[in-house]
């Protein structure tokens, strides 16, 4: 398992020990609240997922076609369970429940990165799915920026660039987040390391 993917893993056994009710939507956007903010931060995401604008809100499309049928991955059966709800009608996006058996391992992330996943925990640790929607699908947030443009390659399903999370005024930032995050994926793909099987 390589690092992306180990902290993918402790990513979500942290949310799943750390707040309630953690379904898919809540667990899509933790994670992209977790990436976007060491990014702002940094210039690099925290896991590397790749957002997509569903209308659900973002979403790590590859992690959540490894997951939607609920199954869990076989790297994960160990330490997670997945459960479908029971009244969830349905057929084309199906909510999933995430219960972790162990707690994560943290010595996989970064001081800054536990800051960041303890802080969201605390905020959002007894929120629903439908507030954190709320939310991230406030105007001018990257998922607003996408899902609601009228540009071509954006609009539903589109993916959500890292680099719509910063402000516009910081241009000199923002011309050397765009390189560092160009940089970090071509990493990804050239050495493999990619937090999801594709």
């Amino acid at each position: 398992m390589n690092q992306a993917r180990r902290k993918l893993r402790n990513a979500i056994l942290f949310f799943a020990n750390e707040t309630s009710n953690l379904n898919t939507t809540k667990l899509s956007k933790l994670l992209h609240y977790l990436d976007f903010e060491h990014f702002k931060l940094t210039g690099f995401p925290s896991i590397g997922l790749r957002y997509h604008a569903f209308e659900c809100g973002p979403v790590p499309k590859n992690f959540w076609l490894e997951i939607k049928d609920g199954t869990v991955p076989s790297d994960f059966k160990d330490a997670l369970n997945i459960y479908r709800t029971s009244n969830d009608q349905d057929q084309e996006y199906k909510e999933l429940r995430f219960k972790a058996k162990k707690p994560p391992n943290m010595t996989v992330f970064s001081p800054r990165e536990k800051k960041i996943l303890e802080k969201l925990a605390e905020i959002y640790k007894k929120a629903t799915a439908r507030q954190l929607s709320d939310i991230s699908h406030a105007a001018d947030q990257p998922w607003d920026k996408v899902y609601n443009s009228p540009y071509p390659g954006a609009g539903k399903n589109a993916p959500i660039d890292y680099e719509l999370a910063l402000e516009q005024t910081e241009s000199t930032k923002r011309i050397q987040a765009e390189f560092q995050i160009k940089e970090f994926f071509t990493i990804e793909k050239n050495f493999s390391i990619s937090p999801t099987k594709q």
